[in-house]
C-alpha cells in the first residue's frame, strides 16, 4: 500500500552561492524557509518541481523535502532539512546568528 502524501517544500542549493534556497509560490528562490510553498497535494507538487527543476541557471540539486505547516510558514520533519536550513555549521555567520 502507498504511503500517503505529506506536505512538501521544493529546496535546492544556489548555483552561485551554494546556500540552501527553497521555491515560493510565485516561482522565487528564497534563502527563508517561512516564505517557501508548503505543498500538500502531490501532483501539484510534481508538477511545481518540474518547474523549479528547469531554473538551472538559479538552483542544483532541486528537490522536494518533507514538512509540516508551522504557525511561521513550513517547519522542517526531518534533523537534514533541520541542519540544512541553519547552513554551515563550521562557525557561527549568516543563518546561524539570525536563529
Amino acid at each position: 500500500m502507498p504511503r500517503p502524501f505529506t506536505p512538501k517544500v521544493i529546496t535546492a542549493n544556489a548555483l552561485l552561492e551554494g546556500d540552501v534556497v527553497y521555491y515560493t509560490a510565485d516561482d522565487q528562490w528564497t534563502r527563508h524557509l517561512s516564505e517557501a510553498e508548503l505543498l500538500t497535494d502531490e501532483a501539484h507538487a510534481e508538477l511545481r518541481l518540474i518547474e523549479a527543476s528547469a531554473q538551472q541557471h538559479l538552483a542544483v540539486g532541486v528537490y522536494l523535502a518533507d514538512m509540516a505547516a508551522g504557525e511561521n510558514g513550513p517547519e522542517p520533519t526531518h534533523f537534514r532539512e533541520d541542519f540544512r536550513r541553519t547552513g554551515p555549521s563550521n562557525y557561527a555567520h549568516g543563518k546561524q546568528v539570525e536563529l
